[in-house]
């Protein structure tokens, strides 16, 4: 027995096939026309929007959204893996940006700007080996998107800063840090420059810096990608407003958390 099926085709006559053939393809190019013209007029007000260090706002909106989103999830208990000494990998000294400028690593001395109003305190490298020591082997990532496993030696910055910050004084809201000839320098904000993970490093894989790995001292954060670790620290400033970024200002994200 046949059951009739309750969606039976509807057979058009050949004429008006072909009518509603070319009404369809009418409209479908014209939603496709006007998609496209949104999306080339979407990017076009997005890439040709004024600039806020080096990238169009919108896009440096999106980044602040990102950073600020990032920085509310970091927390001293969101600890980076570590790793035993056997996953160790070369690290290559990516960079040279404020490096390229001799240094004689005997005058070597660090500029500490701490609190407002507070003179500049000039360190040894001494000052900062006579803080507690630490060492640990976390993974370093870059930003081009390898990464390597390296051992590093240092002192912690909350070490450094309850050191060296004024007491009673109430903590900077971010700090900056440059090489000696300001060619390179990072801004962090407080709560990831405090991170138990963020070290004033002297040691890498057990020996001293080399040049090329930032000597006499670098920073290391693992929670952070390999741009806001900078080499050859000449200055470290607590400031309270926001301070500039080598490559947030060429349009990488300022916070540049991971």
């Amino acid at each position: 027995m046949m059951h009739r099926s309750r969606h039976p085709e509807i057979v058009l006559p050949d004429a008006d096939r072909k009518r509603e053939l070319r009404r369809r393809s009418r409209r479908g190019f014209l939603i496709a026309g006007l998609a496209a013209v949104g999306g080339i007029s979407a990017y076009e007000w997005i890439t040709k929007s004024a600039e806020e260090n080096e990238v169009p706002w919108p896009q440096r909106g999106v980044l602040d959204i990102n950073g600020k989103l990032a920085h509310a999830y970091l927390s001293d208990s969101h600890l980076m893996p570590t790793f035993s000494a056997d996953r160790i990998t070369y690290l290559k000294p990516n960079g040279d940006e404020g490096l390229k400028t001799p240094l004689d690593l005997s005058e070597w001395e660090l500029q500490v700007t701490a609190g407002k109003n507070a003179p500049v305190i000039k360190l040894q490298l001494s000052d900062i080996t006579a803080l507690p020591r630490v060492e640990m082997i976390t993974r370093f990532c870059c930003i081009e998107g390898w990464n390597a496993i390296a051992w590093w030696t240092g002192a912690r910055f909350s070490d450094f800063t309850r050191k060296f910050y004024p007491a009673g004084q109430q903590l900077s809201s971010y700090v900056y840090m440059a090489t000696p000839d300001e060619e390179y320098y990072v801004g962090l904000d407080m709560k990831s420059a405090m991170h138990p993970q963020t070290l004033l490093a002297y040691e890498y894989n057990g020996k001293s810096l080399t040049p090329e790995h930032g000597a006499p001292l670098r920073l290391v954060i693992p929670v952070k990608y390999g741009i806001k670790n900078i080499k050859r620290i000449g200055s470290i400033q607590f400031v309270n407003q926001r301070p500039g970024d080598y490559w947030a200002e060429e349009g990488y994200d300022w916070f540049a958390g991971l």
